[in-house]
């Protein structure tokens, strides 16, 4: 594909901006030339020319007759070193961050949609203890107060040796050994806070180009061209959008910032202060985890000895304990994001003062446990494991309270296309607590066999996790069997879509003279597979009420029973005793095994750069979205590529008055159309979008109504110049954006494109054509001739206004890519 297609001779200068998808690309690729040069940007996120390019602002009369070409490389911001396999850990946090922008759309409701905020955040922030206490379970209870305590553990391991209680050294006192072991889930949170604290300063720093930082418009005041010349659908640069004018501060411009969608808004992609509060908050929360699981065994033993220090320090310490998480639970519900204005303020206060007292009394309560306690001994499980199941329930009433608010959200003309008819936000964080209780129990149950291995223990007493984590790990087979029921429709509908896709396939080829059924078999089974990704809202919501559902059994179970399912059964029907044994067992070897092919997939990620890739696509998906729930998730990429984007847009129309075409593949269209809502009525007008392969409507706009719903994409339609989609229906993951032609402009979505170009062999075609789906979309001969309309329908170049302080270099560097 030639990156340079003819564009009217008239028109003037031309940009086209082209931005890959997910899994990245090469700017030799995306530019079809091997010698490439940066001219703007770093090693993370760049701008791309050919080398015979890069000067083309200064030679105009080169380019009358064709568009140039750049491109915009960000696949390093999801994949770049080995450091990025440590994301991986963090995939619950991730999911939970998606659910806080599942919202249902809603007008005039502020206090349901900060409910949900708030419930979202607060679903987040258990998962922060969850992944905690995880780790306390293994480090405090696994191994310093069960393994430690036990003679045949203890001897088995020579690492535990100086912590073994019958051998009377200084740590084998339960306190001080509960102590040393709350190192590693305190460390494990300084991770987090470190992960979180780098990437802030990386991605959520960058500022918008809005206020004093946005490139001065100049709009065009010159002669408009007649009605009759111009083409239908366009607007004059300046055109503001419709509806009352709303007083807005003045160094935002003359756009309304009230009537702008959330995606247009200025602080959208600048979520600094946000992430801090919650880092701070969430790091406390971490810190308190640990600080309970020290303090509560410690005073549970000094309340049997009366008249000591300890029966007043423990209770008081508790009491701390409570009022910090208090605090905590009272940041994370009293503010969310700023997306109206840029908010550069810092609460240097908070930031600062609420980790640091968690991490004092963190280190009185290892002080206070650490005291010489004759007599103590570590027996049976550390106290505190109703913990979990209490944990379970609040995580089960939060997503349940979601789920209501949600349906409070739902306006009476909803969109029907809507995922889960507005209950995606629920599943999702549904989802996360599911992802987050197997990651948990399946570190704690690895650990556990590991350590059981040498033998059962002094008094028969075996080394094992908490009895619910059992019972969570029971119902994996029960969950993976209702999951075939979906699975087996879904695929008998696929074969019979695809045998009546065949007729229409012929159809569409007029295959009347060269009819092939194989070959009409394969683009027919093509086009059905591709339909799949619609029915992916059927299995979340299958997989999240089982796994509520599941949940609540599964605490009722250890809490009846107070026995792991294998012995909880021991009285019953043989039949039912089996079942119950099998699947405790079967699920204690799939979650172990799960979390083994966990740590291998991260393992070969930091070595391996190609595998790394592969993740990354994962984060091209989930990472999109700000951090607005829980500040450990993954950063969001695009708070650093719609500013570059943004940007760059402006200051080229800036500084050439010419246009400009955004050409977004696939994830990259929705990058595209977040930086043009961006931008400024004036630069907009100078702007066409090109989208293809696009996930906007089929994947953004069910999943994400309140940000990529028909209103908002409708919105878009009326505010940008021109806008042109394409589309295969062989495509898993793009489709029509269904925006329909209205007020004199046309419908977005071009003619479904045929794939493969060719049904059979021809003069034009002579081997045969493959099934290209989702990929190769600048091979297909419509796409050079929808971007030649597209510029074609722009305004031509306005003349130049150069400003005084403005400099003749247009940001290249001359810096080779290779």
């Amino acid at each position: 594909m030639s990156p340079a297609t003819p564009a009217p001779e008239s028109g003037g200068a031309a940009l086209e901006l082209l931005v890959h998808g997910v899994g990245g690309a090469t700017p030799q690729d995306m530019l079809d030339d091997p010698r490439t040069v940066r001219i703007t940007g770093d090693r993370t996120a760049a701008m791309y020319r050919r080398a015979e390019d890069v000067d083309a602002e200064a030679h105009p009369e080169r380019y009358a007759s064709r568009p140039v070409p750049e491109a915009y490389c960000w696949s390093n911001l999801t994949s770049g070193d080995g450091a990025r396999a440590l994301w991986l850990l963090l995939l619950p946090f991730m999911v939970v961050n998606l659910a806080h922008w599942m919202r249902p759309p809603s007008r005039g409701r502020r206090g349901l949609v900060r409910l949900y905020g708030v419930v979202v955040r607060l679903v987040a922030l258990t998962l922060t203890v969850l992944l905690t206490a995880a780790a306390c379970e293994v480090a405090l209870d696994l191994t310093a107060w069960q393994c430690a305590g036990t003679a045949t553990c203890a001897d088995a391991y020579s690492w535990l040796g100086f912590l073994s209680a019958d051998r009377g050294g200084w740590w084998s006192l339960p306190g001080r050994r509960l102590a040393l072991a709350a190192l590693v889930p305190t460390a494990l949170v300084g991770l987090l806070w470190y992960l979180s604290n780098r990437t802030w300063s990386a991605y959520e720093a960058q500022r918008p180009p809005t206020g004093h930082d946005a490139p001065v418009e100049t709009p065009w005041t010159g002669p408009q061209p007649p009605v009759g010349t111009r083409p239908a659908g366009t607007a004059t640069p300046a055109a503001e959008p419709t509806g009352p004018a709303t007083a807005v501060p003045e160094e935002l411009g003359s756009d309304p910032v009230e009537q702008r969608p959330a995606l247009g808004r200025p602080g959208f992609w600048y979520g600094r202060r946000l992430v801090a509060r919650l880092r701070a908050a969430h790091t406390a929360a971490g810190l308190l985890t640990v600080s309970a699981a020290l303090v509560t065994a410690t005073a549970r033993h000094d309340a049997t000895t009366p008249g000591g220090a300890g029966a007043v320090i423990g209770p008081a310490l508790q009491a701390a304990v409570v009022a910090l998480s208090v605090l905590v639970v009272w940041v994370v519900c009293r503010r969310g994001r700023s997306e109206r204005r840029v908010d550069l303020h810092v609460e240097r206060a908070l930031v600062s003062w609420l980790p640091g007292a968690s991490l004092a009394l963190l280190a009185l309560t290892a002080l206070y446990a650490g005291w010489s306690r004759p007599g103590w001994t570590s027996t049976g499980t550390l106290p505190g494991d109703a913990f979990f199941g209490a944990l379970t329930l609040v995580q089960g009433g939060l997503v349940v309270a979601l789920g209501v608010v949600a349906l409070l959200l739902q306006r009476p003309g909803r969109n029907p296309r809507t995922a889960l008819r507005g209950l995606g936000g629920p599943a999702v964080a549904m989802l996360a607590c599911a992802l987050g209780g197997v990651m948990s129990g399946g570190v704690a149950q690895r650990v556990a066999d590991w350590l059981d291995g040498p033998g059962a223990g002094d008094g028969g007493h075996r080394i094992g996790p908490p009895v619910l984590l059992s019972w969570q790990a029971s119902t994996i087979p029960v969950l993976l069997l209702l999951l075939l029921v979906p699975a087996a429709l879904l695929a008998v509908r696929t074969v019979l879509a695809a045998r009546r896709l065949r007729a229409t396939v012929e159809a569409d080829y007029d295959t009347t003279d060269e009819r092939d059924p194989v070959r009409t078999g394969q683009i027919a089974s093509g086009r059905a597979r591709a339909g799949l990704t619609d029915s992916a809202p059927v299995l979340v919501g299958v997989v999240s009420g089982a796994t509520l559902l599941l949940g609540a059994v599964s605490v009722a179970g250890a809490w009846a029973s107070g026995n792991v399912p294998g012995r909880a059964f021991d009285g019953a029907h043989p039949a039912v005793a089996a079942v119950a044994s099998a699947t405790q067992a079967l699920g204690s070897w799939m979650i172990g095994f799960g979390f083994l092919l966990f740590v291998t997939w991260g393992r070969r990620a930091y070595r391996d750069a190609s595998a790394r890739r592969t993740i990354g696509i994962l984060w091209d998906v989930g990472t999109f979205w700000p951090r607005a729930a829980h500040p450990f998730a993954p950063p969001c990429y695009a708070e650093r590529a719609v500013p570059d984007l943004t940007w760059r847009m402006s200051s080229w129309t800036r500084s050439t008055g010419g246009r400009l075409v955004i050409s977004g593949h696939s994830q990259g269209s929705v990058l595209a159309a977040a930086a043009v809502w961006q931008l400024s009525p004036a630069t907009r007008g100078r702007v066409a979008l090109l989208t293809y392969g696009s996930p906007l409507e089929r994947l953004y706009g069910r999943w994400f109504p309140a940000y990529f719903g028909p209103d908002a994409l409708r919105a878009l339609h009326r505010t940008i110049h021109c806008w042109n989609n394409l589309y295969r229906a062989t495509d898993p993951i793009g489709g029509p954006v269904r925006v329909p032609a209205e007020d004199g402009r046309p419908a977005v979505d071009a003619a479904v494109l045929l794939d493969p170009v060719a049904y059979g062999r021809t003069r034009r075609h002579p081997l045969p054509e493959p099934i290209l789906g989702h990929s190769d979309y600048q091979a297909d001969p419509a796409f050079a001739l929808r971007r030649t309309a597209l510029l074609d329908q722009l305004l031509p170049a306005m003349p130049r206004q150069r400003d005084p302080h403005e400099t003749v270099d247009q940001g290249s560097s001359g810096r080779s890519s290779g």
